[in-house]
């Protein structure tokens, strides 16, 4: 695989930032030390401007081409931080703090964007400026909303921006991409039912709550299956169910919450539209009553068509054109980095993970063999998208 040779040489070095990264973990926003060493290795490499707090912990290193005539800025992100997991992955580098792990690979992603922005600052081989975009909180924070919030893309003039993630399952070597949602929207539910209660031995006194939230998981179904396209993609999953608190009393209320997962805005809407409408009527319909309480989480991951074909032209270049799978199957799990995309065109990759335990998971550990891979590809990245 045609990986860069100067990448080549300092694998061993970017290894060292991850199994650093990875013993050290930090969660949502709160990369104070993570932040830190990233932005004393970006003055080390001589970047010509940083950053810090963005995002609250974020951090931005710009690095200037050797000229600036095409006066653009591509931006290259990456995820910082860890998750609420003990490990158990045995690794001598493994996590030294308590309930506290890397169990998504962004120790992995970090460090590759620190090994590509050591070679740019080098060779500048580029006509414009890259921003380096580390970013806190992609674990359920919303730390992506926060850095376009605080003027991300505005005060660097950020043109395009892309990302990256390791795939498990996919062998190391390989890349995926599509075009349009490659990662879901991640929206949240609760529903409060209300009925009558009473002594468990007289269900014919009360309005049972249990019995109509039971009834309402099964019919919440329907909303996928007899209300989206089938050739559209959605998830209605019921995960919490709460009612009483004695085996012989009937309770007042109950409360389901869950999950909505779609990958089309215009799906996204209507499912959060019926569920509105039909909630509230059919507890109505058992003498209850129903309210929804809907929040809307990270929107779709969606790649632009010029960027999504560009970004696969360049893993190609580095991996090989047969081994980038451009109609790769999205993800019903989402990713903040869709905060940015809805402000810029860009795209968002998968780069193979091999064989490796799944993603969340206390025994899942990214692949150092695909470090060379992932710096490569941003490398040439920036360089093809600000030719000299």
């Amino acid at each position: 695989m045609p990986v860069l040779n100067r990448i080549a040489e300092f694998q061993a070095e970017i290894a060292g930032w991850r199994h650093d990264f990875h013993t050290h973990p930090e969660i949502l926003f709160d990369v104070q030390r993570t932040a830190g060493k990233v932005e004393a290795l970006l003055a080390e490499f001589g970047c010509d401007e940083i950053v810090t707090g963005m995002g609250r912990t974020g951090v931005v290193g710009i690095i200037k081409g050797r000229t600036n005539t095409s006066g653009r800025t591509i931006g290259l992100r990456a995820d910082m931080d860890a998750l609420p997991i003990t490990e158990k992955t045995g690794a001598p580098y493994a996590s030294q703090t308590a309930g506290k792990m890397h169990a998504c690979g962004h120790d992995g992603h970090t460090a590759m964007l620190l090994g590509a922005a050591k070679y740019l600052a080098e060779t500048r081989n580029f006509d414009g400026q890259i921003a380096v975009i580390f970013q806190p909180a992609e674990e359920g924070g919303g730390g992506g909303r926060e850095m376009v919030a605080d003027g991300l893309l505005d005060r660097f003039g950020i043109n395009e921006v892309y990302g990256m993630h390791n795939w498990p399952g996919m062998p190391v070597g390989q890349f995926g991409i599509r075009e349009g949602g490659i990662m879901a929207a991640t929206d949240r539910f609760s529903i409060d039912i209300e009925g009558l209660g009473g002594h468990a031995a007289r269900p014919h006194s009360t309005i049972d709550p249990v019995m109509i939230a039971a009834q309402l998981i099964g019919a919440l179904q329907t909303i996928v299956s007899r209300n989206v396209d089938p050739l559209k993609s959605a998830v209605v999953s019921v995960t919490v169910m709460e009612a009483g608190e004695a085996d012989n009393v009937i309770a007042r209320t109950a409360r389901l919450k869950g999950t909505v997962r779609t990958l089309d805005s215009d799906v996204q809407d209507f499912i959060e539209n019926r569920l509105n409408t039909f909630v509230p009527e059919f507890a109505a319909a058992f003498g209850g009553k129903a309210r929804v309480n809907y929040l809307r989480g990270y929107p779709v991951t969606v790649n632009t068509p010029r960027e999504t074909q560009f970004a696969a032209m360049i893993a190609g270049e580095i991996a090989g054109v047969d081994r980038v799978d451009t109609d790769v199957a999205p993800s019903m799990g989402g990713e903040d980095f869709s905060f940015m995309l809805e402000q810029r065109p860009g795209a968002y990759i998968f780069l193979g993970n091999g064989d490796s335990s799944e993603l969340h998971t206390d025994n899942y550990d990214f692949n150092d063999d695909a470090i060379p891979l992932g710096t490569s590809y941003w490398v040439r990245l920036a360089e093809r998208a600000l030719p000299l």
